[in-house]
């Protein structure tokens, strides 16, 4: 799958991005993209050649927006149910990881990562929430689709912190989908600080199959959604391992930097690369990868000194007067992917934003 990239320029000097990667796959037939609205589930469902494949969500209660569920060209989903839609056999940990997010563990002091409507009343003042604003506007087409929407970045003590201004371009094709997020980031209440946390930034929560296998105990649920505490996991139809542009794989991924990494195993037959590529341009470049065995696969390129163990610090904060863009790509291929074949689609990606 090789995709021309069309370059455009005389962006509004709000915008970060000057660049819209093109949709089409060479030699693939054409797919239309569309994306409608639901207000009232608080969502817009996006469809890639008449399919769901994913659903923008901003109800209040995932403290953020998300990308849920992100599914295959053949419609399985790569996301974890829980907490939004639990499903049999799966963990029930982290409720705040839910589908595909962007926040950060340390905001001016409020952890914005870990929120979620099972932090007790006492700790709320400590959390921040991303709240949604509005969709700036809705692109359909042949081959892609974008989504632009506002947010804001709100302290526990109710001030706002953060504008946020992101683009959602979607993109798929016979084997493989895939959604850029570009998000600008702007101070609302003089200079933000978010300095190093491992708990960031990017964040993906993978199902079941695609967890790397493990002896280690859990709790997971039944087909009512009920709990159980499991001593020793039943790693059957387990199969996710984690692989990085540097050459780490398995375990030796987390705490690394990469330009890429890419999470493969199977969805039942189907087999499956899910790959998030950093940009060049991004802050921290190239990102710190907070990949996590159970299923959390996330991007940190400002955790630098919490995963380096101590031996890099970044200290990095938007200045009063100042944006700050981070621009991410997530590719989900029908196939076991090379390292060769990502990084033919790294190259593209870094081309099609300036």
């Amino acid at each position: 799958m090789r995709r021309k990239t069309l370059a455009l320029t005389g962006v509004a000097a709000t915008a970060a991005i000057a660049i819209i990667a093109a949709a089409a796959s060479v030699g693939d037939p054409p797919v239309q993209v569309r994306l409608v609205k639901d207000e009232s589930r608080q969502r817009v469902n996006v469809l890639v050649d008449g399919k769901p494949f994913t659903s923008y969500l901003h109800g209040s209660s995932l403290k953020k927006p998300v990308l849920y569920p992100l599914r295959t060209a053949a419609g399985n989903p790569i996301t974890r149910g829980f907490p939004i839609d639990p499903r049999a056999g799966e963990r029930i940990d982290h409720p705040h990881q839910a589908g595909l997010w962007f926040n950060y563990g340390d905001v001016s002091g409020f952890d914005f990562w870990n929120n979620s409507d099972a932090i007790p009343p006492a700790d709320r003042p400590r959390m921040g929430t991303v709240v949604h604003r509005g969709i700036g506007g809705l692109r359909e087409g042949q081959g892609e689709g974008e989504l632009e929407a506002d947010s804001t970045w709100v302290g526990g003590d109710g001030r706002a912190l953060l504008a946020e201004h992101t683009r959602f371009v979607f993109r798929g094709g016979p084997g493989w989908r895939g959604v850029d997020r570009i998000a600008q980031l702007r101070p609302l209440a003089g200079r933000v600080a978010m300095p190093d946390n491992k708990e960031g930034m990017l964040g993906l929560r993978v199902a079941r199959a695609l967890e790397m296998p493990s002896n280690q105990p859990g709790t997971f649920t039944d087909a009512a959604g009920r709990p159980s505490s499991v001593k020793v996991l039943d790693n059957a139809g387990v199969t996710g391992r984690y692989f990085t542009s540097e050459g780490k794989s398995g375990d030796a991924v987390w705490g690394t930097r990469a330009r890429w990494c890419a999470l493969a195993g199977r969805l039942g037959d189907e087999p499956v690369t899910v790959a998030i590529l950093d940009h060049p341009l991004n802050p921290g470049f190239p990102t710190y990868w907070h990949a996590r065995g159970y299923g959390l696969f996330a991007a940190n390129p400002l955790g630098q000194k919490a995963l380096s163990g101590g031996k890099e610090t970044l200290a990095f904060a938007i200045e009063a007067n100042a944006t700050a863009t981070f621009r991410y790509r997530v590719l989900i291929l029908s196939e076991a992917a090379t390292s060769e074949r990502l990084e033919e689609e790294y190259r593209e990606f870094a081309s099609a934003y300036r």
